[in-house]
């Protein structure tokens, strides 16, 4: 079967980042991942896992306050093929709006992200809400990662109804609820009918494991919300993929899935 994707969360430096105990932790009994969890990846490797896959487009994250050059490298060198998100920090405050607003002009950014366990703070609270004023300005998207975390950090914090007043305050910011929502799938996609501008990436989880509510709402009312990515190297992009076509999704279900969903939300003023 032939597809089209774009993966909307990839990391190609996990070598830099060391060996902190959490990753440990998450890389061996979450992922049960060897040491390919801890490397960097080429553009050259990368560039053939997703020719031979048919990714035509992959979104790679580095830290808005300290842009990491390996990762630049792969936007500057094809920018058809990669894009760039960046992990901000709400503690930083204007620090962190000023860095958003220069690394969207200056590296053509099309994705903010936030991880809430970092602080155990959930999204929510006003500490966050500079950033999110700052992406409705940009029109920049947003993922914020909801679910219990695999890693042993606190989990309540990422409860997807913390995003209920979120979406109600910004209806402008567009708002993706980042590696899925387990256990609180029915949370999640009622919340995605609540509000238009809220979806879903499944990114760190694996398709198979996918809920029924889940795919009954991707199939459904939902088949604009739901968005592809794998998080590799903690999920090979290729077992994430294969594992995505196998999903019962109703005709010209997985193409939004895999592709049409992240190229409207992301790269919509490019196609323009």
């Amino acid at each position: 079967m032939t597809v089209r994707a774009i993966d909307c969360w990839v990391n190609v430096n996990m070598g830099a980042m060391g060996r902190p105990n959490y990753l440990k932790e998450v890389a061996e009994n979450y992922f049960r991942q060897g040491e390919d969890f801890f490397r960097n990846y080429s553009i050259e490797e990368m560039l053939r896992t997703m020719d031979t896959l048919g990714i035509e487009k992959a979104i790679l994250t580095t830290d808005v306050h300290r842009p990491e050059e390996q990762v630049l490298s792969f936007a500057q060198a094809r920018p058809d093929r990669f894009a760039l998100s960046c992990h901000v920090d709400p503690r930083k405050g204007m620090k962190a709006v000023r860095a958003i607003e220069a690394f969207t002009r200056e590296h053509h950014g099309v994705l903010a992200r936030i991880t809430p366990f970092y602080l155990d703070v959930p999204p929510n609270d006003a500490i966050y809400y500079p950033i999110y004023t700052k992406c409705v300005e940009l029109g920049l998207p947003i993922t914020i990662n909801t679910g219990i975390p695999g890693p042993p950090v606190p989990g309540e914090c990422q409860h997807p109804m913390h995003l209920d007043k979120v979406c109600l305050y910004f209806p402008e910011l567009k708002l993706v609820m980042a590696h899925g929502a387990d256990p609180w799938w029915n949370e999640a996609c009622r919340l995605m009918l609540k509000y238009p501008n809220l979806y879903m990436m499944t990114s760190a989880y694996l398709p198979k494991y996918f809920p029924p509510e889940l795919i009954h709402f991707m199939n459904t009312r939902g088949q604009g919300k739901v968005i592809f990515a794998s998080d590799h190297p903690a999920i090979q992009m290729e077992r994430c993929l294969k594992e995505a076509v196998q999903l019962d999704l109703r005709d010209g279900v997985l193409d939004k899935f895999l592709y049409t969903n992240a190229n409207d939300l992301f790269f919509a003023a490019q196609n323009g």
